[in-house]
């Protein structure tokens, strides 16, 4: 028998959605490269290998996150503390919806998740960089 979740993913989404700010990808295809703001991609290392990202966005895969941006952390990472507008995005926005109130949660603003992820973003033919493994 399937184990009953209390919630759904669908509807963490959704909760975390309706209290995090969403911008509309025609409106960040004009924030790439603007000084005070950096984008956050939180997808997996191979799916940037596989699709590439955009322009001069940070990788910070969803399991470092918390560390990454708890300035008390020893894996806490300067760039979290810039006070820069961070704009979260994956690839469909469930993770960065989720990413992005774990962040709010913290603390860390302003901050924003990409409406549609990077799916959206290539379909309204927002730039995108090849990203190579690090070697």
């Amino acid at each position: 028998m399937p184990l009953k979740m209390k919630k759904t993913v669908q509807q963490m989404v959704d909760e975390a959605s309706a209290e995090i700010e969403t911008v509309p990808v025609a409106d960040a295809i004009k924030l790439v490269g603007q000084p005070g703001v950096t984008f956050i991609d939180i997808r997996d290392p191979r799916e940037l290998w596989r699709d590439g990202s955009i322009p001069g966005a940070i990788n910070v895969t969803r399991g470092m996150l918390e560390m990454w941006i708890d300035p008390e952390s020893p894996y806490a990472k300067d760039y979290f503390q810039s006070g820069n507008k961070f704009i979260f995005f994956c690839a469909g926005a469930w993770r960065s919806a989720l990413a992005t109130k774990t962040a709010q949660d913290m603390g860390l603003m302003p901050v924003a998740h990409l409406e549609g992820g990077l799916g959206a973003w290539k379909k309204a033919g927002g730039p995108v960089a090849k990203v190579e493994p690090k070697k």
